[in-house]
């Protein structure tokens, strides 16, 4: 099978370049060579053609981007879409994956209550900041193309991490703090901010699944289960071997109340294996 990976320098994109390690794969990613862009891609990749296509590319880089730079997040991601869509539109692809995200839901679901985020809510009220919007550009753009003929699978990961991630995300800024076992922890707002971490195997995992089954979407990728940030914060102490009172930095951003994911469709094709406590253990370990 021939595999593009657009994005694969980073977090999700790695792991998916490994997971197709025995493939013909080519990765389109200018953190890992400088030069190839995926907004060079009609005219990069022009007559070339692939089984499969995962869409990792995007620029994220933690909560206070998405807060402070809404405008060249916007701009920047948009661009790298509307790129991808318009050589698939002439490449004709086996399949594409696109890596939406669960910022793509209605944040007046996400600030009110403790309800779980289920696939159909994602349309029609303002979703989590301009980078929300985008994705939710890229899931219509995914509609198109399948109208077009170019089968395309949605997937919307909620809060993604490994031992690997940057640390401008906040579990691996807080196995940074426990690492050094910081005195005291420091935890953005108030640390009732509650999250779906979802272990970036199970990421992975999920992807290929729903990839063998040709299956659609969109469909959450998370565990159902909610963890407030105070939690986690005692949960990196607690594998490290101290404990410290917890510092709340309201200066910082916090981002909405809770995002948990309604994991009924996923399970129908996977079910994640990585629990928090052992993602926590391996990137302390």
């Amino acid at each position: 099978m021939r595999v593009l990976v657009t994005g694969h320098g980073g977090l999700i994109g790695r792991h998916i370049w490994d997971a197709f390690s025995e493939h013909d794969r080519v990765g389109i990613d200018p953190v890992c060579d400088g030069l190839a862009d995926v907004r060079d891609m009609p005219s990069l990749l022009h007559g070339a053609h692939f089984d499969l296509v995962v869409h990792c590319a995007a620029l994220v880089q933690g909560r206070e981007t998405i807060e402070t730079h809404p405008a060249l997040l916007g701009a920047y991601n948009l661009q790298l879409d509307g790129a991808l869509f318009e050589w698939a539109l002439r490449a004709r692809p086996g399949r594409i994956v696109y890596l939406s995200s669960s910022a793509a839901y209605p944040t007046t679901v996400q600030n009110n209550g403790r309800r779980l985020l289920r696939e159909d809510l994602g349309w029609g009220i303002r979703p989590d900041q301009t980078y929300g919007w985008v994705k939710l550009t890229g899931e219509l753009l995914a509609e198109e193309m399948r109208r077009a003929g170019v089968p395309v699978t949605v997937v919307r990961p909620f809060s993604g991490y490994g031992s690997d991630q940057a640390e401008c995300y906040p579990f691996a800024a807080m196995m940074a703090r426990a690492r050094r076992c910081d005195d005291p922890f420091a935890v953005w707002g108030d640390g009732r901010q509650v999250r779906d971490f979802v272990h970036v195997d199970d990421i992975v995992g999920a992807i290929l699944a729903l990839i063998k089954h040709e299956v659609d979407g969109p469909v959450n990728i998370g565990t159902g289960i909610g963890t407030s940030m105070d939690e986690l914060a005692r949960l990196a102490m607690r594998t490290a071997g101290y404990e410290a009172p917890i510092e709340h930095l309201f200066d910082k951003p916090a981002g909405v109340r809770y995002r948990v994911a309604d994991t009924t469709v996923l399970h129908r094709y996977y079910e994640p294996k990585v629990t928090l406590a052992e993602g926590v253990r391996r990137a302390l370990s």
